[in-house]
C-alpha cells in the first residue's frame, strides 16, 4: 500500500511541540492541502507524539494509507485537560455575543471549506460524496445554531416565598468538557457537542475515532483560523483506551459527552462515577420502521430505502426492523427488492454511488452472519446476501423477508446494508413488537390515519418518532433516546443545558 503523505511525521530532533506551520502533506484533490493535518492539536499548538508513535489512517474503499496521526496517551490528554482548565475562566467570562462571534467565524470557515471537508470524509470514512457534503452542512448548522443560542441562555427570577428576598436561578458553564466521537459521522458528532459546550462557556477536549481523525483535525485547523483561544478546543489522537480513560477519570473534566456503543458507554459511566461528572450518552439504536396499509406504496419504498441504507446502513438511526402491514407486504417487497438491487456500490467519489464500504472487516462479517442466521431460520433472500466484488469492506445491499424475533438481525443492530422485513396484522401487535427492545432511540411510522398516528407516536417507547418522513434531526431539536440508547439530549436549547449547572442565589434586602 502507498501513502498520500510525502513527508515524515516527525523529523529526527524535532520537538514534540511542532513549529507554528508544520508541514502537512495532503491529497492533490484538496483545494487546501493544509486541512489534512497529521498532528494532534493541544493547547493551540500542533503536536506529534513524544516517541514518534503514530497510527495509520486508511481509505476503507481501497486500503490505501492516507497518512498518520500521533498515537498519544494519558499524559498528553492531561495536558489538553489542563490547558482547557486554564482557558476556562477567560472563555466563560466573555460576553455571550463575544463567544458567538468566534463560533460564527468557525461556522463560516466550515461552510467555505465544505468541499475539502467532504473530500477528507470520503477518503477516511468511505461514505458517498453527496452524503459527505450533506454531513458538512449538517455539522455547520450546529455551529451556527449555537452561535445564536449563546445569547439565548437565560436564567429565572422565581417569585420569592420568603420576605425581603430577591431570588435568581442562573445557568453557568459546567467547566471542562470531554467529547468522544464516532467514525460514522466524524464532523457532525463533534460540532453537535463542541458548539453547544463552547456556546455555554466551556472549553472542549475531543477524542475522535482512530479511523477518522482527519475530519476532527480539519475542524481544529478551522477553529484555530477562527481565532478560538488556545485551550478552548483541543483534539487528542491515539488509541481509545488510555485517552478515554483519562477523560472519564480526570476530576478536572466536569462533563463527558459520548456517541458510540451502549457497551462502551456503560464502561465510561462506570469509570467516571467517582468524579460525579455530567454524562451525556448517545448510544445504540434498533429502530423500527412501521408501514400501515393506507400508505402510498411508492413513497413508502423510497422512505424505507432512505431510512435503511443511508451511510451504507452504518447509522444508529437506521431502520433495523421493517414492519409492513400484511395487506401490502408482498407488493412492497417486490418494489423494495427492485430498488435495493439497483443501489450502486463503489467508492464515494464515483458518480451515483449510494453504498460505500463498511468501516471494518468485522462489520462485513456481521452482515454475513446475520444473513446466514436469518436464512437458516426461514427468511427469504430477495436481494444481495453476499460480500461485494469491489473489495473486502464492501457488502452487497441485501433484503430479507419473513424475518422474526428468533433471528439475530431482529435482536441486534446490524450496522450495515442489510434490510430485514416482517409483516404484521394489527396495531396492537406491531406496537408490542416494535417496543420489545432494550433500545429506544428512534422509530419511524407511516400512516394516513390521524387517530392512529396520535396513539402510536405516544405509545412508541423511543426518544424520537418520525411520522411520514425520514429526515427528522437538525440543530434545533433534542436528539437522544431512552432505555439503553442513552442519557441526555444533543441539539437545540436542551443540548446546551447539558453543559451548564444551575446556581441559585438568594439575596436579602432591607424593607423600606
Amino acid at each position: 500500500m502507498t501513502s498520500l503523505d510525502h513527508g515524515a511525521l516527525r523529523a529526527p530532533g524535532v520537538s514534540p511541540v511542532e513549529r507554528e506551520e508544520p508541514r502537512s502533506g495532503g491529497p492533490a484533490r484538496l483545494a487546501d492541502p493544509r486541512l489534512l493535518r497529521q498532528f494532534a492539536f493541544i493547547a493551540g499548538r500542533w503536536r506529534a507524539a513524544p516517541t514518534g508513535a503514530a497510527l495509520a489512517v486508511e481509505d476503507p474503499a481501497t486500503g490505501e494509507i492516507l497518512g498518520h496521526v500521533p498515537d498519544l496517551g494519558a499524559r498528553e490528554t492531561r495536558e489538553a485537560i489542563n490547558a482547557a482548565e486554564e482557558a476556562f475562566a477567560g472563555w466563560a467570562s466573555l460576553l455571550p455575543q463575544e463567544r458567538a462571534r468566534f463560533l460564527r467565524a468557525w461556522h463560516d470557515l466550515i461552510a467555505e471549506n465544505r468541499a475539502d471537508l467532504a473530500t477528507l470524509m470520503v477518503l477516511e470514512q468511505g461514505k458517498p460524496y453527496a452524503e459527505a457534503l450533506g454531513e458538512i452542512d449538517y455539522a455547520a448548522s450546529f455551529v451556527e445554531w449555537y452561535a445564536e443560542e449563546a445569547r439565548r441562555l437565560v436564567g429565572e427570577m422565581p417569585a420569592s416565598h420568603l420576605p425581603n428576598r430577591v431570588m435568581q436561578v442562573r445557568r453557568e458553564p459546567v467547566g471542562v468538557v470531554a467529547a468522544i466521537t464516532p467514525w460514522n459521522f466524524p464532523c457532525a458528532m463533534i460540532t453537535r457537542k463542541a458548539a453547544a459546550a463552547l456556546a455555554a462557556g466551556c472549553p472542549v477536549v475531543v477524542r475522535p475515532a482512530s479511523e477518522t481523525p482527519f475530519s476532527a483535525l480539519a475542524l481544529a485547523e478551522l477553529a484555530s483560523r477562527a481565532g478560538l483561544p488556545a485551550g478552548t478546543f483541543s483534539v487528542v489522537t491515539g488509541r481509545a483506551e488510555p485517552i478515554a480513560r483519562e477523560l472519564a477519570e480526570n476530576p478536572k473534566v466536569r462533563a463527558l459527552s459520548f456517541t458510540g456503543s451502549t457497551e462502551i458507554g456503560a464502561r465510561l459511566i462506570a469509570a467516571a462515577a467517582p468524579t460525579i461528572k455530567r454524562m451525556s450518552m448517545e448510544l445504540g439504536g434498533h429502530a423500527p420502521f412501521i408501514l400501515f396499509g393506507d400508505v402510498d406504496l411508492d413513497e413508502a419504498v423510497e422512505a424505507a430505502l432512505a431510512a435503511k441504507f443511508q451511510t451504507s446502513g452504518q447509522d444508529c438511526l437506521a431502520a433495523n426492523r421493517i414492519f409492513v402491514h400484511e395487506d401490502i407486504c408482498e407488493p412492497f417487497l417486490a418494489r423494495f427488492a427492485a430498488r435495493v438491487k439497483a443501489l450502486k456500490v463503489g467508492s464515494g467519489f464515483e458518480e451515483g454511488v449510494e453504498i460505500g464500504p463498511l468501516m471494518h472487516a468485522h462489520a462485513v462479517d456481521k452482515c454475513a452472519e446475520h444473513v446466514k442466521d436469518a436464512l437458516a431460520r426461514g427468511a427469504r433472500l430477495l436481494a444481495g446476501g453476499e460480500r461485494h466484488r469491489r473489495g473486502p469492506l464492501f457488502f452487497t445491499p441485501t433484503l430479507l423477508a419473513d424475518c422474526d424475533e428468533q433471528m439475530a438481525i431482529f435482536a441486534e443492530e446490524t450496522f450495515g446494508p442489510v434490510a430485514a422485513v416482517t409483516s404484521f396484522a394489527c396495531e396492537s401487535e406491531v406496537l408490542a413488537r416494535a417496543n420489545a427492545s432494550e433500545y429506544g432511540l428512534a422509530a419511524y411510522l407511516y400512516s394516513r390515519d390521524h387517530d392512529r398516528i396520535a396513539r402510536m407516536s405516544r405509545a412508541l417507547a423511543y426518544g424520537m418518532v418520525a411520522v411520514n418522513c425520514v429526515t427528522m434531526t437538525g440543530a434545533p431539536i433534542p436528539f437522544g433516546g431512552i432505555k439503553r440508547s442513552g442519557l441526555g439530549r444533543e441539539g437545540g436549547p436542551h443540548g446546551i443545558e447539558e453543559f451548564t449547572e444551575l446556581k441559585y442565589v438568594c439575596a436579602a434586602f432591607k424593607a423600606a
